[in-house]
């Protein structure tokens, strides 16, 4: 009996019409990593085609430095991507970073404020001058303050309320980032605020050191809080990626890859 029960609840709850998001690349060190990992324009760009016509509704873009192959805030950078997307695919959703510019290295227990080297930090809106520029469908938006190790990701919630404004202003969509359960009570203040419309979209982001882990119990706790009419989809890093694809279709949300 119990067996039968727990199916109907799973039925009941599985999404099935799934969106697939696919991060086509990241902001962190996986370059360094692999050659596989696109840091060219052309190659992200089609990278994300690629993506697409394997069956992503929606590509997460970030751009790198082609030097370097960090991370970049530079507009230039983000618009010849999109416009080579754009040039052989009109329809697949993108969806922009908003993200970078958080990042503080402190310094030594006696000079916390002497910057060490990986500190990349600005305000709200020299965050975002690429989503304004190209107004995308959608844009990632930092929704709090989280530690990645001894990298502080920050972002307070002025921060995050003039990020929202400004996306409001720009017709994109907000894609909330939370990494965990208080990032959603932050966002459930903003959105009382009217910065979401009414239809709030949450990217459940799962795994980090110091945030919430890619549990299924987790899942559901940060499901469960969500506002009413919420859209959300999750991903989990490393080994967790792809049992946290199963986990979000099976409780309702969609999918994020890459």
């Amino acid at each position: 009996m119990s067996s039968k029960l727990k199916k109907v609840d799973i039925d009941n709850e599985q999404n099935k019409n799934v969106m697939i998001t696919c991060a086509v690349t990241g902001a962190g060190e996986n370059a360094h990593k692999s050659d596989l990992v696109p840091v060219a324009p052309i190659d992200i760009a089609q990278s994300a085609l690629d993506a697409a016509s394997a069956g992503a509704a929606i590509v997460h873009i970030h751009v790198r430095d082609p030097q370097t192959k960090e991370g970049s805030r530079d507009v230039d950078l983000y618009v010849e991507v999109v416009q080579r997307i754009r040039e052989k695919n009109e329809d697949v959703v993108l969806n922009l970073t908003g993200g970078l510019g958080a990042d503080l290295v402190f310094g030594s227990e006696s000079d916390p404020l002497d910057f060490g080297p990986g500190t990349d930090f600005v305000g709200p809106g020299e965050r975002i001058p690429h989503i304004e520029k190209i107004r995308p469908d959608i844009a990632s938006l930092d929704i709090g303050s989280l530690n990645f190790g001894d990298v502080l990701d920050a972002t307070t919630p002025s921060f995050s309320r003039t990020i929202a404004t400004r996306y409001q202003d720009a017709g994109v969509k907000a894609e909330i980032e939370a990494f965990d359960l208080g990032h959603i009570e932050l966002a459930k203040d903003l959105h009382s605020e009217g910065l979401f419309g009414e239809s709030p979209m949450f990217q459940f982001c799962l795994g980090i050191k110091y945030g919430a882990p890619a549990l299924a119990e987790v899942i559901r706790v940060m499901r469960d809080l969500l506002p009413e009419n919420s859209v959300w989809t999750a991903f989990g890093i490393g080994p967790m990626q792809f049992p946290t694809v199963e986990l979000a279709v099976l409780n309702g949300g969609h999918a994020r890859v890459g």
